[in-house]
């Protein structure tokens, strides 16, 4: 009877040693999102993955006067980018940059920085993100969450600019200032306004300064999935 009691006793204390381990083995591998993470999630990062083409037309309307833009298509797999301004159409491969092509590049990387933002934050980690801390957004002085991205001074078309995001308790940006060459003063402040949802891919189609007379936006956008 003694030697069952111990081969009981022996197998709870195994099960229970089994139990724990698995236990801290899950615990450890949940890991804390980064800022950066829950941005680009809140817009659907988690879906890039299947994408296998962008298209859209960026421009700038001032006024009245409406812009006619730089259309793209993406193939973010590929790395193959055809841009059309009036009726010029560049070809290119991103991994195959030349002299030539160089201009048409630096178009591209501006545009798709604007789209996809929030995907940014994650993409380029040779940048530094600050901690999140409360502050007043420039335009609607509402009271958001502030991250500040700052790019580092060696590489890149625009080295050492900076951005600071402001964004809401669902992590969606709200409004953005953009720091040439990370100086004290704002260079450009707009919205992120007019969210649209791309086959789970959440954008902002238009991003206006105070007082609503310049709107830098998004048309003809579709996102495909593989």
């Amino acid at each position: 009877m003694k030697s069952l009691y111990l081969g009981l006793i022996c197998l709870f204390l195994v099960s229970t040693c089994k139990s724990d381990k698995s236990e801290t083995q899950v615990t450890e591998e949940v890991k804390e999102l980064t800022i950066a993470n829950k941005i680009a999630n809140a817009h659907g990062f988690e879906n890039w993955k299947n994408v296998s083409e962008v298209k859209f037309t960026f421009k700038v309307d001032r006024d009245s006067i409406k812009g006619t833009g730089r259309s793209w298509t993406w193939k973010p797999k590929e790395n193959n980018v055809t841009m059309t301004v009036d009726e010029t159409t560049v070809n290119y491969n991103r991994t195959k940059i030349d002299s030539i092509h160089i201009g048409a590049d630096r178009g591209f990387i501006n545009d798709k920085y604007w789209l996809l933002v929030p995907f940014q934050l994650v993409w380029d980690t040779s940048a530094s993100i600050s901690e999140p801390k409360k502050s007043e957004s420039p335009i609607s002085r509402r009271q958001l969450d502030m991250i500040t991205i700052t790019y580092t001074n060696e590489g890149g078309y625009t080295p050492g600019d900076a951005y600071d995001i402001f964004y809401d308790d669902d992590y969606l940006i709200k409004e953005w200032v953009f720091r040439k060459g990370n100086s004290k003063e704002p260079s450009l402040t707009t919205t992120f306004e007019n969210y649209k949802d791309y086959n789970g891919i959440k954008i902002a189609t238009d991003h206006k300064q105070e007082g609503g007379n310049w709107n830098l936006n998004f048309t003809d956008v579709s996102i495909t999935m593989k």
